[in-house]
């Protein structure tokens, strides 16, 4: 593990004003000897402020493990990341909490609600537990954004599952973090319901100017970002910038005939 950094290397491309997110030589690895296995390769990448990147790759090819890893969700083998300025790589496990909680937003393909509590309960929450007031403005723009204003005050068990899904968006937002993960958030969602909170996710960063990262299979849902890193054995193999749903697509079957050729 490495030491923590006190603000952004100076040193390294782009500055804490154009990225989110910097992984220099990213290495992780589970096991040791003949066990050993590699899911992540030495990655070095930057996750770009106020833009939607996908990560896709095939099972087993590090997408996970890339954004468990950039999120402060899991340690890396070797190598830093930075959120921010803030290196996190070496933090203790108090100050990643904070940072997490104060900087960093998730959306799984659980969507995580207490039945107890309503929509605006929900999506309050994490800030009603670290004693932070939210920003009403603000709230009230993302709710807006997310098309929940007739709904805040539903349970869950009274939404759909598209609905319950923009609630846990919803959530993610209301704090203002600096970047937003997503892992498989449309995963248990029909194609419909998929297509709004992709639709919702793609809002977020042109209006509100959310940094988002979203791990996905569907070439469909990559076609909602800017740029797609593709992961194969724990490597960065290719990316694309304003992809469509065919051109990911088309990719992933070149990427599939190799590696079976």
């Amino acid at each position: 593990m490495t030491t923590a950094a006190a603000v952004y290397d100076p040193q390294l491309p782009g500055g804490p004003s154009a990225v989110a997110a910097t992984a220099r030589q990213v290495t992780k690895a589970y096991g040791s000897g003949e066990t050993r296995v590699t899911a992540l390769d030495a990655v070095d990448v930057d996750i770009q402020r106020g833009r939607f990147t996908a990560i896709m790759g095939p099972s087993g090819s590090g997408k996970s493990t890339l954004m468990h890893c950039l999120a402060g969700l899991d340690t890396v083998s070797s190598g830093r990341i930075w959120i921010g300025d803030t290196e996190i790589t070496g933090l203790r496990d108090k100050q990643l909490t904070r940072l997490r909680r104060d900087k960093i937003g998730f959306i799984f393909q659980a969507f995580n609600l207490l039945p107890t509590l309503n929509a605006l309960e929900n999506i309050t929450l994490p800030m009603d537990i670290a004693g932070r007031r939210p920003d009403q403005a603000w709230l009230d723009q993302v709710v807006e954004t997310v098309g929940l204003a007739g709904r805040l005050k539903h349970r869950p068990t009274q939404l759909s599952g598209g609905q319950q899904q923009r609630v846990a968006v919803a959530r993610a937002l209301a704090a203002r973090p600096e970047i937003i993960f997503g892992d498989e958030p449309t995963g248990n969602l029909d194609s419909r319901a998929g297509a709004e909170v992709l639709t919702f996710l793609r809002r977020s960063v042109d209006e509100l100017g959310q940094t988002m990262v979203m791990v996905t299979h569907d070439p469909v849902a990559a076609g909602y970002a800017d740029r797609v890193l593709f992961l194969a054995d724990g490597v960065i193999v290719d990316e694309m910038h304003a992809p469509t749903a065919d051109s990911v697509l088309e990719r992933m079957r070149r990427f599939d005939g190799k590696r079976t050729s």
